[in-house]
């Protein structure tokens, strides 16, 4: 099973066919991605089901249904084990961004880190789970693929957001202010915490 989030809602693909309870249920085979995303923006729906009855082709199906934009991004620990998040569009998120030319996943994420943050010294401990959530640019729909790591540092130096990317904040959370961060985040980012 894979979630797909629209805003803070998501698309779950799946195999299973279950009664319908606060959810919609399409095969995924026939569906209009549209008008799920339409659904889920404009009603109280709490999530849409698409189904495929063979589980190993659910994700592959539907990443051909819109563009796919690669990115890469840190779950980033310093040594007093707080975690390095980003403030941006009025929201708490981990650094983040796009891959550019044919840098591996890993180069991304630690490049995007370093540019978002000011934060040197990073060394990636082992890969964590991918997101996936849909945006809108220039009327389109995308869905953009994150590839996250848990890294680590012993960076001690200034935080420097890169503003010309919307980021207004850099700050070292510990557990406590983290899980107030969480309150004001992304769906994805709270499975990754």
């Amino acid at each position: 099973m894979y979630q797909v989030f629209v805003g803070d809602k998501p698309i779950v693909l799946t195999d299973k066919v279950e009664l319908e309870q606060g959810f919609k249920n399409y095969l995924l085979d026939t569906v209009n991605i549209g008008k799920v995303i339409r659904e889920l923006n404009k009603t109280d729906l709490r999530e849409v089901r698409l189904i495929h009855h063979k589980k190993e082709k659910l994700l592959k199906k539907f990443l051909k249904r819109l563009p796919n934009v690669i990115a890469g991004g840190g779950k980033v620990y310093n040594d007093n084990g707080k975690v390095l998040f980003i403030y941006r569009n009025d929201k708490w998120d981990l650094p983040k961004g796009k891959i550019e030319g044919n840098e591996s996943i890993e180069r991304t994420a630690l490049r995007e880190v370093m540019e978002e943050t000011g934060v040197g010294g990073l060394e990636i401990v082992k890969p964590l789970e991918t997101t996936y959530h849909i945006f809108k640019r220039n009327g389109r729909h995308k869905i953009k693929i994150t590839y996250w790591f848990e890294m680590r540092t012993s960076f001690s130096g200034h935080l420097v957001a890169q503003e010309n990317e919307g980021i207004t904040r850099v700050e070292w959370l510990n557990g406590s202010q983290m899980h107030e961060a969480l309150d004001n985040s992304y769906a994805n980012i709270r499975m990754l915490i």
